[in-house]
């Protein structure tokens, strides 16, 4: 290899994970760190940032480094690399969640560029949404992003199906809001105002004064504590529900799970490209009894990983995030 192809792939490299980092998390805890040796990407689970009480089993850490392993891939593609992974390369090394290599590849398709483009305008969205439906060609197009990386994307169209999943989502929140262990592990990542953290929930990211959303009402993280934390900005005012979907995947394996996360990466990061944002609810799924009733009775026994709305919101917020030099080791 000459210098200068060693100095693109070198370039590559960085660049993907650079993208990596503006992957959404749970909570925004950002449970990954990354090692380069030579033209290897290695992609690794940091246990230091897994919640151990919400996601004991780290289901959730594994689907939020998917959605960066999913950043990383296209990331090279559309700077004309193939990436060539390999994940869960070496079942002693649990923490090691994949491997990646630039490969020679093309000039990346409209659509590699359509998806490249949204990484760092992605936003999280938590409240309610403008009233505009989401049109249906669109939500069939986000189907088939999820059938891409393996997993399934279930628009509730029924009413009464989306008014479980609210109920079962505000019960959820309900005990959780109970459990002064859980409370604890959440403060961790709620941010007070003007924090300059690059990680966790800052406050200007949800509403200082909740609305419920309607026809059904989804019951939103209290990452204010009961303080008056939180934003009054005009993003926050919408209260439509939006598109109620649940993503899943016919396994509950590690596999399934890095699956699912890069699944809803390329969910989200199409949705974005035509202006449409979500909202996630995990509380149900951290219940093992009420994640098990929504398997059989609304998922045709598949592992729901994800329930979300998708709406049009003004999401203005900036993100926070971790530089790549915080999460990269050189070997």
């Amino acid at each position: 290899m000459n210098m200068r192809a060693s100095k693109e792939i070198a370039h590559a490299v960085r660049a993907a994970v650079e993208a990596a980092v503006w992957a959404p998390s749970v909570h925004n805890t950002q449970p990954w760190c990354f090692a380069v040796r030579g033209d290897e990407i290695s992609l690794r689970a940091n246990q230091d940032r897994k919640l151990r009480v919400a996601d004991p089993e780290g289901r959730q850490m594994l689907i939020s480094c998917g959605a960066a392993l999913f950043n990383t891939r296209i990331a090279l593609r559309a700077l004309g690399y193939e990436p060539e992974v390999r994940l869960l390369p070496d079942p002693d090394r649990a923490l090691l969640l994949a491997t990646i290599r630039p490969r020679a590849g093309t000039r990346p398709d409209e659509h590699t560029r359509l998806l490249h483009a949204e990484i760092e305008r992605r936003r999280t969205h938590r409240s309610g949404f403008m009233d505009l439906p989401v049109p249906e060609p669109l939500i069939k197009a986000l189907v088939a992003q999820a059938s891409a990386e393996g997993a399934h994307l279930r628009p509730v169209q029924s009413e009464a199906a989306a008014c479980i999943l609210a109920a079962v989502t505000s019960a959820a929140q309900d005990v959780e809001s109970k459990d002064r262990v859980f409370n604890l592990e959440m403060s961790r990542w709620s941010m007070p105002p003007g924090s300059s953290r690059e990680d966790g929930v800052p406050a200007r990211s949800y509403p200082g004064t909740p609305r419920p959303t309607a026809p059904q009402h989804f019951a939103q993280r209290d990452y204010a504590r009961g303080q008056s934390w939180g934003s009054e900005d005009e993003q926050h005012h919408s209260t439509a529900t939006g598109l109620v979907a649940v993503l899943t995947t016919p396994g509950d394996s590690r596999d399934d799970w890095l699956a699912a996360g890069q699944a809803l990466q390329r969910v989200l990061l199409h949705a974005s490209a035509y202006g449409v944002s979500a909202a996630f609810h995990t509380q149900a799924l951290e219940i093992r009894e009420l994640r098990d009733f929504l398997r059989q009775r609304l998922c045709s026994n598949e592992f729901p990983q994800m329930v979300m709305r998708l709406g049009f919101a003004l999401d203005e917020a900036r993100s926070v995030r971790r530089p790549a030099s915080e999460v990269l080791e050189q070997e």
